[in-house]
């Protein structure tokens, strides 16, 4: 819950709308300019009756003042053919747009999804402890769909809004002047009191997509955390907080609809009252024998005003339609800012240029080779010289003098030296705070140290390319993850080109093959869920096992057994140490009984190594890791 605090986002930044239309045509640079023709012509067509409307009037004027109605069928019918011709153009221009816009937006959506996610795996450990996850989730579902309807709806209608309103202001000016500019007054006051009502609208739109974040967070937070709620008694508290971020969801989403839905009924009416002036002004226009100016040149006549009073109530009716829209655009934007927010944080920074590589030594001579022999070397190109450099993987990790924060206010590990050669068990023991886990997240790079330097293999661990150094480091974490499939896939997860012997040779190793050959499907079972179906002791151990299938050089295991049982552990711990055998391994545990084999034992505080050596050593300085290890720290 402390992650609220940092979880907030910038508002949608200026331009979003630019860089919606500027997303979709480098997606579909062909289909986009169909789709925007199909529009316009729609749009222009569907503007353009009140003309036709005038001549059928005039005709009909022409005929009763002459008496003459021999040509006046003629020419009302072929005009009518002409605007019945154009109307079914329309009509297949609009199952074009639809059809290809159909495609255009579910396609959109589907690469924004690509262009998230693949950017997420490139975001560092960090944006993820300080970003709520469920608020993340809420971008891929609340905030996409939002994004969906303006591109599939509110967009191309405000086009079709705009091409309607230019064509029919450009008709009514054809017409006469002195009843548009009574129609262009009206209309200013119903965009006064869009940029009013709906600039509330669109505050409120904006407040309710951050609080759907916000509860969704909650929820998922929650549901993880359900069993300690429950341990904990804490149902009734979690139902406040909920009720609180719902009650806030609720009035930001009242609020919203509220100002939105006094809009349109307002609007509605100004093209109603708009309406009625004009066909006053029409009127008295033609009883007083006003002069018309106007493009055309005709008089005031009833061919003049009645289409008039009809593309009146089409102008007026299409500024009102562009308040339906607001929302979706409102709410569209924020979801877009949110969406191109997350597409542009900053990927995790790699300048590494050292990469690990299948190699071979033949006379003293190491050099790289494309099959696998179970021999790794690092590739170090010198850009001065243009020569390359081979090493061989060993597992020597060597911290210098290494400071480093979670941020710049507060420094977390201080002038931390250690040295583990290559086979060699190091373990770190302290209190909870003391700066454990820290070292580790340093060694694979999870972050970058402050100063002091790291080095690997006598590497600098800064050039070594981030993917490289940790493909060479397996680590089995305190809290386990499983994923979606079936036993096999989660040990083959730490080497995907890995055989189903060496999947199960992994599992024997860790001591997992018991109990997973003593599942309904065996290694074929299904899990989801995180493996809810298994106990905490079983997933650890497919834990385990998926490290060792991986087969580095270098282990981290970072409370490995913590959840596992006395009598499973003593299995794992045999299959630990035949993992651990000649391999350079990181030990964390709070059971001092699992470090005391460790070749070195590294005791923290607040940060700073107080005390190292073996356990004998350290037992007979009688220091921090005495007391902790025979329990006089407690009785002090």
């Amino acid at each position: 819950m402390e992650k609220n605090a940092q979880m907030k986002r910038p508002p949608a930044k200026k331009g979003v709308v630019r860089r919606i239309l500027k997303t979709v045509f480098r997606f579909y640079p062909v289909r986009m300019p169909i789709v925007i023709i199909c529009i316009i012509f729609s749009a222009a067509v569907s503007s353009i009756p009140s003309v036709f409307m005038q001549k059928i009037i005039g005709v009909i004027e022409t005929s009763w003042s002459s008496g003459d109605w021999s040509s006046a069928a003629e020419q009302i019918l072929s005009t009518v053919a002409i605007l019945a011709g154009l109307y079914v153009l329309s009509l297949i221009s609009a199952v074009i747009f639809n059809q290809i816009m159909a495609t255009i937006t579910q396609g959109t959506l589907m690469k924004l999804r690509e262009k998230m996610f693949n950017g997420m795996q490139k975001l560092p450990i960090k944006y993820f402890d300080t970003h709520n996850h469920g608020d993340i989730m809420s971008t891929y579902t609340n905030d996409i769909d939002a994004l969906r309807q303006v591109i599939s709806q509110s967009l191309p209608q405000l086009l079709s809004v705009g091409i309607v309103v230019t064509t029919v202001l450009g008709i009514m000016l054809y017409f006469s002047l002195w009843l548009t500019l009574i129609v262009l007054a009206g209309t200013a006051v119903m965009i006064l009191l869009t940029k009013k009502i709906g600039g509330g609208s669109a505050k409120y739109f904006m407040k309710q997509q951050k609080a759907i974040g916000k509860e969704e967070g909650y929820i998922e937070e929650i549901m993880n955390g359900q069993k300690v709620v429950k341990v904990f008694c804490h149902e009734e508290e979690c139902k406040e907080q909920f009720d609180s971020l719902n009650n806030r969801l609720f009035e930001d989403s009242r609020r919203a609809n509220s100002y939105s839905n006094i809009l349109g009924p307002v609007l509605g009416n100004m093209g109603n009252v708009l309406y009625v002036i004009i066909a006053l002004a029409g009127g008295l226009f033609l009883l007083t024998g006003a002069e018309n100016v106007s493009i055309s040149g005709l008089a005031f006549s009833i061919s003049v005003t009645v289409p008039f009073l009809n593309m009146t109530k089409m102008f007026a009716g299409n500024i009102g339609q562009v308040s339906f829209e607001i929302n979706s655009v409102v709410m569209g934007l924020a979801g877009a800012g949110r969406v191109f927010e997350l597409m542009d944080q900053t990927p995790e920074t790699d300048e590494g240029y050292v990469t690990l590589v299948n190699a071979r030594e033949e006379n003293g001579v190491i050099t790289e080779c494309s099959e696998r022999t179970g021999m790794w070397a690092w590739k170090h190109p010198h850009s001065e010289d243009g020569s390359v450099t081979y090493t061989r993987l060993t597992g020597d990790v060597r911290l210098f003098d290494v400071d480093f924060g979670y941020n710049e206010n507060k420094t977390v590990l201080h002038n931390v030296t250690l040295y583990a050669e290559p086979g060699q068990k190091v373990a770190f023991v302290g209190a909870t705070g003391a700066g454990k886990t820290t070292i580790t997240n340093l060694i694979n790079r999870f972050y970058d140290i402050a100063d002091g330097k790291i080095r690997y293999d006598g590497i600098n661990i800064n050039k070594i390319k981030k993917a490289d150094l940790r493909r060479s480091l397996g680590i089995v974490l305190q809290d386990t993850n499983l994923f979606t499939g079936t036993v096999m896939d989660n040990i083959r997860y730490g080497k995907l080109d890995a055989s189903d012997d060496e999947c199960i040779k992994a599992a024997k190793l860790a001591g997992a093959d018991d109990f997973i050959t003593r599942l309904p499907e065996g290694y074929n079972t299904m899990l989801s869920g995180n493996g809810s179906n298994l106990s905490q002791g079983q997933r650890q151990l497919l834990a385990i096992a998926r490290a060792a299938v991986a087969d580095p050089p270098v282990m981290i295991l970072d409370e490995a057994t913590s959840s596992i049982d006395t009598r499973t552990e003593a299995i794992v711990q045999r299959g630990m140490d035949a993992l651990m055998k000649g391999r350079t391994v990181f030990v964390i545990a709070h059971r001092l009984s699992t470090v005391k084999n460790s070749d070195v034992i590294m005791v923290l505080e607040q940060g700073r190594i107080i005390e190292r050596g073996s356990h004998d050593k350290l037992i007979e300085e009688k220091g921090q890791y005495y007391s902790l290890y025979t329990g006089a720290f407690e009785l002090e």
